[in-house]
């Protein structure tokens, strides 16, 4: 097993469990060895910055306010909705424990929950990120109880003798066994019985209501008895097709779309043996060999989410009026907090469609440059790099105006080991160019570092990691 990673590897590994790595980082963590590296990715996750918002105002009983009222309440929950958002990217931003809300981004598309409400949606992420380096069957047990999940999936109307499938549906489905997977229509409703009764109060405490529970005998993937709902997720655990669907989407979301069936039971065994314990599944993955092969760097497209952290991190971005960051969500299509349905986002190759491009590839110039790419050489510049110019230019007095970012050039600038074309191209890009892609580089001059790095971050190899 190799015990050393080139700079390339290195990025690869930051990009995936994090959001990038920069040039101060990466000649610090160079010298260390590949177990080294991960190990200290591990111990500046230990600690948990949880979020925290002021709820006050939202305390108030609906029935008793006026219609007016109501309104400005319904506001008010829009407002801490839209301010959980920002405040969880600025995290994801600033965070010193990258890998811990790394997991717990991934996590958060696992369990997918869409609501507007602020105080559910603040308290389901915690207990992720809580979660996101421990063990997963907790995470699962609590996520399951939380108000979010039991409002989403209407298990709070989940009763004896009039059971609502939706939740033990998707605990099946989408969060242990995967589609089709060892259960059956009967399974589900027979879990669905388990779970009635699960409820919370208007504190956000998890209850039990004993009044509405089916105390009848059920049986769940085999097992008989009067199962209660969690025995079920006790049962579910008990599977190891569970560990190994887990498996398969961590590999998906931080390896490779094309799974190896080799790697996947590796992960799995480790994963089951330790009995679902995410440091250890992660640690397997990421002191493998394999996980560093080169079809695995460059190959994923990153998510809207990964695009607009990434580039706010590397430049110290601040933004004037940060409810841009909402905007940029909503136009590639990835808002925190309401992904399109309990499957979450699609992600892959759905990122990028004729909506999303253009912007995604013009967001380095407007962050770092107001949205204006200095060209040099006029009498030189390739057909298609004219023609993005003309892009460019149509593009600019539509988006400018929203974003009004101010990055940090000279940290940035400052803290590069080296400025010349080589060396820049492989430290901000994880793909091997392409042949039109190389072709424009050829073209650019790199006296003007800025403008070279913008150019750079324009070029759709930068949509991969």
């Amino acid at each position: 097993m190799n015990t050393s990673l080139s700079d390339k590897q290195i990025q690869h590994l930051y990009w995936r469990m994090g959001f990038g790595i920069s040039s101060n980082e990466l000649n610090a963590v160079r010298k260390l060895s590949k177990n080294n590296i991960v190990d200290r990715l591990f111990s500046e996750s230990i600690q948990k910055t949880l979020l925290s918002i002021d709820f006050e105002g939202l305390q108030k009983n609906p029935k008793d306010l006026t219609p007016e009222e109501r309104k400005q309440q319904r506001q008010l929950r829009n407002d801490k909705m839209s301010e959980l958002n920002i405040l969880w990217l600025k995290q994801l931003i600033d965070t010193k424990q990258i890998l811990r809300e790394k997991m717990t981004l991934f996590f958060h598309d696992h369990f997918a929950v869409r609501l507007r409400t602020p105080r559910a949606c603040i308290h389901l992420n915690n207990i992720i990120r809580q979660h996101a380096l421990g063990n997963f069957g907790d995470m699962l047990m609590e996520v399951s109880k939380s108000p979010a999940m039991l409002i989403f999936l209407n298990n709070r109307q989940n009763r004896k003798n009039h059971p609502n499938e939706n939740f033990a549906r998707e605990v099946m489905e989408l969060f242990t066994l995967g589609r089709d997977n060892g259960y059956t229509e009967t399974d589900i409703k027979e879990a669905a019985r388990a779970f009635t009764g699960w409820n919370f109060t208007k504190n956000g405490a998890f209850i039990f209501r004993k009044t509405h529970h089916d105390y009848g005998t059920k049986t769940i993937l085999g097992e008989t008895g009067n199962f209660t709902g969690e025995d079920v997720i006790k049962i579910l655990l008990g599977q190891k097709q569970t560990a190994r669907y887990i498996c398969e989407k961590l590999y998906k979301y931080f390896v490779n779309d094309d799974i190896n069936k080799n790697h996947i039971e590796i992960l799995t065994n480790a994963f089951f043996n330790s009995n679902y314990d995410l440091k250890t599944v992660i640690d397997t993955m990421l002191k493998s060999d394999w996980f560093y092969d080169s079809q695995n760097i460059g190959t994923k497209i990153k998510s809207p989410i990964e695009l607009i952290v990434g580039l706010s991190k590397s430049f110290g971005i601040q933004y004037e009026d940060p409810k841009v960051l909402l905007y940029l969500q909503r136009k590639l299509n990835q808002m925190l907090f309401f992904p399109p349905n309990v499957a979450g986002w699609p992600g892959g190759k759905a990122w990028i469609d004729n909506s999303t491009l253009m912007l995604r590839l013009k967001l380095a110039s407007l962050t770092l440059n107001s949205g204006v790419i200095e060209w040099h050489n006029n009498g030189d510049m390739p057909k298609n790099m004219m023609i993005r110019q003309q892009m460019y230019r149509k593009m600019k007095s539509k988006f400018q105006k929203k974003v009004k970012a101010k990055p940090n050039w000279n940290i940035f600038l400052s803290t590069l080991q080296a400025e010349d074309k080589a060396s820049i191209l492989s430290f901000m890009l994880q793909p091997k160019l392409s042949t039109a892609a190389n072709d424009i580089v050829q073209k650019l001059h790199a006296t003007d570092t800025k403008n070279f790095v913008i150019e750079i971050l324009s070029l759709p190899e930068y949509q991969l990691c």
